[in-house]
């Protein structure tokens, strides 16, 4: 007897308009997600499941509601449902809680804002004109804005923050800063990135350089990462000048947020102040060529709508911008992350 053929047990093909209604209907997994970050519904679960009327009774909320969310939001792979009608986490669930390494807490709630939201609606004006939507929004430009309403500036604050636990180990892994004995983290927020450089190299001192009234929440963040001894902050305006004379200068997600001018300016100003062996080390996508999935290429479209004519830029833009500003383009690395380190030499 002839052998039978092995029937496929590969899952049948989506069809192409299934697989596109779900890219459609991305928005509303975006607002769920939302919903259960601002509820802080993964730390309520962090102990164990939970029946929704108790998740309801925590959070003030109606809790057939919450139900219908979290059911919705398992479907996707965010929590789980047992079979007492409890729900728990899931992976995909851990970084939403918040306080946690790699948490996205902050970047979940940021990106289901009102603001965020009005901003994206008005995308083809922005596709037309090539101008960002934010300014026409909001009557300002984004930075401006968030200056102006502390609340707002929190909620992105927070998200840079969330941005930043994908980033730092990946830095870490990828990048030896053995070398280096004074790293000036440039707009480096409340300086959870320059913290863990410092953390990891006992023998290096850090400048965290950014806008002055962030100075208090800085010194008391550095202060409870133990490394407020071995940095400093100072305010200041990276488009005037920065600190000098330090060997290496870090622009973690800077660049992206300008244009080609504005970014030769920053640049420069580093270049300027560097030590005759400095380096800049600019953490940012490098966009490749190609139809492959790639977060840069998304992230782009963000730029497009709430910055200034700022963008994700390919090698050869970024090797453009370092040449302009007397740097040379020295080595792109890949790190575990969607991130690149660009990292330009004096020429």
């Amino acid at each position: 007897m002839s052998p039978q053929p092995e029937l496929s047990k590969e899952a049948p093909q989506q069809p192409p308009q299934a697989a596109l209604i779900q890219m459609i209907l991305g928005r509303w997994v975006t607002h769920m997600i939302h919903a259960a970050a601002k509820l802080n519904l993964a730390d309520h679960l962090a102990a164990g499941p939970l029946p929704p009327a108790e998740l309801a009774a925590r959070t003030g909320m109606h809790a057939p509601s919450i139900y219908r969310l979290l059911r919705a939001l398992a479907s996707v792979g965010i929590f789980a449902e047992d079979a007492q009608g409890r729900f728990a986490l899931t992976p995909l669930a851990e970084p939403l809680r918040s306080g946690v390494p790699g948490s996205l807490r902050g970047v979940a709630i940021m990106f289901g804002t009102e603001f965020n939201v009005r901003v994206w609606g008005d995308l083809m004006r922005s596709l037309e004109t090539g101008e960002p939507a934010f300014p026409r929004v909001y009557g300002k430009p984004m930075f401006e804005y968030f200056a102006e309403h502390p609340e707002m500036s929190r909620i992105f604050e927070e998200a840079m923050t969330s941005f930043s636990q994908v980033t730092i180990p990946a830095v870490l892994a990828a990048y030896d800063f053995s070398g280096v004995s004074t790293l000036v983290d440039v707009a480096g927020s409340h300086g959870s990135v320059l913290a863990a450089i410092l953390q990891t190299y006992p023998q290096m001192r850090g400048i965290l350089f950014d806008m002055p009234s962030l100075m208090p929440g800085a010194q008391k963040y550095l202060a409870e990462q133990g490394v407020d001894g071995r940095s400093s902050f100072v305010g200041g305006d990276f488009f005037v000048s920065v600190p000098e004379s330090a060997d290496a200068y870090l622009l973690k997600h800077i660049l992206h947020d300008w244009d080609d001018p504005r970014c030769v300016t920053i640049l420069k100003n580093c270049r300027r102040a560097m030590s005759p062996n400095g380096r800049v080390l600019a953490v940012d996508t490098v966009i490749e060529p190609g139809n492959a999935p790639a977060l840069g290429k998304l992230l782009d479209m963000e730029m497009l709508v709430v910055t200034e004519g700022g963008f994700e830029r390919t090698e050869a833009q970024f090797r453009a911008l370092f040449e302009a500003a007397g740097l040379r383009l020295a080595r792109v690395l890949p790190t575990p992350s969607p991130f690149s380190i660009i990292e330009g030499r004096p020429a």
